[in-house]
């Protein structure tokens, strides 16, 4: 059976791991047994997926990231270049704390800028936009922009990743797609 994804010829793919339909591998990375990749995905270069790392449909991984075990994205998200996944809270080299892993969850649509660190155990929101740089130790709303180190949320954005400015009765347009949305009780939700 011939195989549905493409796979560059430096690239490592383990037994045991699933690629979906459409998918590409790039230079240099390295699938692992028990990982799960989803149709229509894009690998980059020096990509390392750990075992039990989950990714839905249509996940970008730019350049230089590590998935570890533990973590699970969803369909449509995207991680910047050399952005950073963490899998134990307190790590020491003599200690194997390999039953220790956390899971980290991406919700659908989630963008990780460039250089980012996801501390493990949080929860990323959906279509939440993590800035560059950012060092990420607590949950994401959904929708929410964060920036810094620690990340503090600065603002919301829109499912094109535009930010979205609320007017006095909560309302924001996304001047791309012309999407409503509402913000009430600290919550933002699109209105279809």
């Amino acid at each position: 059976m011939e195989k549905e994804y493409f796979a560059h010829e430096t690239a490592v793919i383990d037994d045991g791991c699933k690629i979906g339909k459409g998918t590409k591998v790039w230079h240099f990375s390295h699938v692992m047994t028990g990982s799960e990749i989803g149709e229509n995905c894009n690998i980059g270069q020096n990509v390392v997926i750990s075992p039990g790392v989950k990714l839905g449909k249509n996940v970008k991984v730019q350049n230089n990231v590590s998935l570890y075990t533990g973590v699970i994205c969803e369909d449509d998200v995207f991680l910047g270049p050399s952005m950073v996944f963490t899998n134990i809270i307190n790590p020491r080299s003599a200690i194997i704390r390999k039953d220790s892993y956390s899971t980290t969850i991406v919700e659908k649509g989630a963008s990780i800028g460039a250089n980012s660190t996801i501390v493990c155990g949080n929860k990323i929101g959906t279509y939440s936009f993590i800035g560059a740089g950012a060092v990420v130790t607590k949950d994401v709303k959904p929708y929410a922009l964060v920036v810094g180190n620690p990340a503090r949320q600065t603002g919301w954005m829109s499912e094109y990743g535009h930010k979205l400015n609320f007017d006095a009765a909560g309302y924001a347009s996304c001047p791309e797609s012309g999407e409503r949305y509402k913000i009430e009780d600290g919550k933002v939700s699109k209105i279809f």
